[in-house]
């Protein structure tokens, strides 16, 4: 993108997020449904509290397709809980994977989480970012939904409420909600929690990577894959991924 196309596209999403920095969850999804219709969709772990933005978005803007990436590593429970609110909520979820089976990986390259950050980088990047990708692009998505919260991590701190990913539109409608309010919503509409909660997991993501957390630690404590404690999914492509995604084979 042109670097006076990006200021320009900067300078809109400034006016939107004073516009409707102080929105709620629904009136931001409202808008985002509005604006973007059928280009619109929300992405999922079913992660610990999932069932959060997958409500918000089953109540405001229901036909949203719902993408959720399986790295062939979930735990069992994940599966099942996802399987569960998929029928609850009447769900339109799109699991997305990576072009290589787990077997075939670890037959070829050994576990990738276990050779350090660049083994973690090609981890993330064969089994994470290039299915979610994908599945942005064959949904012919312009605007992307998705439950990340400021006090999560140092780089979701610095995230806006309508932000630019890869030239594409990404929407925060929880940005800015403390625990506190997540543990209010979930008691106030009756919505399960990941079942592996009750076993001190609070941040769930692939079986080998994940370890239960105490109340004093931070719930991302518990993802212990890579130094930066993100997935990969919701950070800005380097050029050299961009380049490999459009090329690969994977």
């Amino acid at each position: 993108m042109e670097a006076a196309l990006i200021a320009t596209v900067d300078s809109d999403l400034d006016e939107e997020n004073r516009a409707l920095g102080a929105s709620t969850p629904e009136e931001l999804i409202e808008w985002a449904a509005d604006q973007f219709g059928d280009a619109l969709i929300a992405s999922t772990s079913f992660g610990a509290t999932s069932a959060v933005m997958l409500h918000l978005v089953h109540r405001v803007a229901p036909r949203t397709p719902i993408v959720c990436v399986d790295t062939g590593y979930l735990f069992d429970e994940t599966y099942q809980f996802a399987d569960a609110l998929v029928k609850r909520l009447g769900l339109d979820v799109h699991f997305y994977s990576a072009n290589m089976s787990a077997a075939r990986q670890e037959a070829l390259y050994g576990r990738l989480w276990e050779q350090g950050e660049e083994g973690v980088k090609r981890y993330l990047q064969i089994n994470k970012v290039e299915p979610m990708q994908r599945a942005l692009d064959e949904l012919g998505a312009r605007a992307w939904m998705a439950g990340l919260r400021s006090e999560q991590t140092e780089h979701r701190a610095g995230l806006r409420r309508i932000d630019r990913q890869d030239g594409r539109i990404k929407l925060h409608p929880i940005l800015h909600w403390s625990s506190e309010e997540v543990d209010t919503y979930m008691k106030t509409h009756d919505l399960p929690y990941h079942p592996m909660v009750e076993q001190g997991y609070r941040s769930i993501g692939d079986h080998h990577s994940t370890i239960p957390t105490t109340a004093d630690m931070d719930p991302r404590d518990g993802r212990i894959l890579g130094q930066t404690r993100e997935c990969g999914l919701h950070l800005p492509l380097t050029k050299e991924q961009d380049q490999s995604l459009k090329s690969s084979g994977l």
